[in-house]
């Protein structure tokens, strides 16, 4: 019988389990589908505290899971398949392993949807990223590309005019899905250049580790085209991992579980941390916060039983 177990081991999985050692909680961390989260995606990290000289995405996630072992917290290696959060102890199923908990923190995270592009995935965190306020600022002075239609594409195509001296959005339809008020913003700046009608076929060029542009199609004629850029963002939303808790757990419709007074979800005992609840910010340090919140309001949680 576990205390806490954390799902997720992202910043605010690990964030979590090193706030529960501490509170002597011994919590269990289920790493996950995704190792490290969205971090593992991106090389260098500038904006988070305390590292004047940035970080490596995956050696902060390294450094927050040695913190958190350091304290007494239990890393179990695969995913959670199946959940049954109808009543306590909550049992989990991971592997041929079952798990009962008494408290849980969902820390599963969003993910990033992708163009399903093999020179996309070569060349994640080496000029193609998922996250312009992120990434943005090594873009300082060059030309990028960022692909979608929706409001995702729309601020971090606003976002990244602070950095880049053209920011071409390619989107597949002769109109976009954003708010008007975000069309209006894009229009009424000259660095955006719009691509209507057109799908992004490759990204060059993998050998080279690096960005130099990429190869369109448009949907409507077939003309494949050669366009230069540096930088790729992709920006056609995140989806969050939460397909597991759907019927159990309150979330909105595009699957973010929802929380009250801090990190408490719809079910008592349950808490959730970082981008599985966090649809608009998704930084390392908010994940971070949103951690030591899950754990704070779990320990609490389970003084009140006793």
């Amino acid at each position: 019988m576990r205390n806490v177990v954390i799902i997720g081991s992202g910043c605010a999985g690990w964030t979590a389990a090193i706030y529960a050692a501490r509170a002597n909680l011994k919590p269990l961390v289920i790493r996950g589908h995704e190792p490290g989260g969205q971090l593992t995606l991106t090389t260098l990290v500038e904006n988070f505290p305390g590292f004047p000289n940035g970080v490596q995405g995956p050696e902060l996630v390294e450094l927050m899971q040695k913190q958190a072992e350091n304290f007494g917290a239990d890393l179990l290696e695969g995913d959670v398949t199946a959940a049954d959060l109808s009543r306590r102890p909550f049992t989990l199923r991971v592997g041929e392993e079952s798990i009962e908990t008494r408290t849980l923190i969902i820390a599963s995270g969003a993910s990033a949807k992708l163009l399903g592009l093999e020179s996309e995935r070569k060349l994640l965190g080496h000029g193609v990223s998922t996250c312009a306020t992120c990434d943005g600022y090594f873009f300082r002075g060059k030309e990028v590309a960022v692909v979608g239609g929706g409001d995702t594409a729309a601020e971090d195509s606003l976002f990244l005019t602070r950095y880049a001296t053209a920011v071409n959005v390619i989107h597949r339809r002769d109109q976009l899905r954003a708010s008007k008020i975000m069309q209006d913003r894009m229009r009424r700046n000259e660095k955006i250049k719009f691509i209507w009608d057109s799908t992004v076929t490759d990204i060059l060029d993998p050998d080279k580790g690096e960005v130099s542009g990429i190869k369109l199609k448009n949907v409507k004629t077939g003309e494949e085209t050669l366009k230069n850029c540096d930088g790729v963002f992709i920006g056609i939303g995140h989806s969050p991992n939460t397909a597991l808790f759907r019927g159990q757990v309150d979330m909105n419709e595009q699957g973010y579980l929802l929380t009250r007074d801090g990190s408490r979800t719809s079910v008592p005992g349950v808490f959730a941390a970082g981008d599985v609840q966090d649809h608009v910010y998704r930084q390392a340090i908010t994940a971070a916060g949103s951690g030591c919140m899950a754990a704070i309001d779990a320990e609490r949680f389970l003084e009140a039983e006793h």
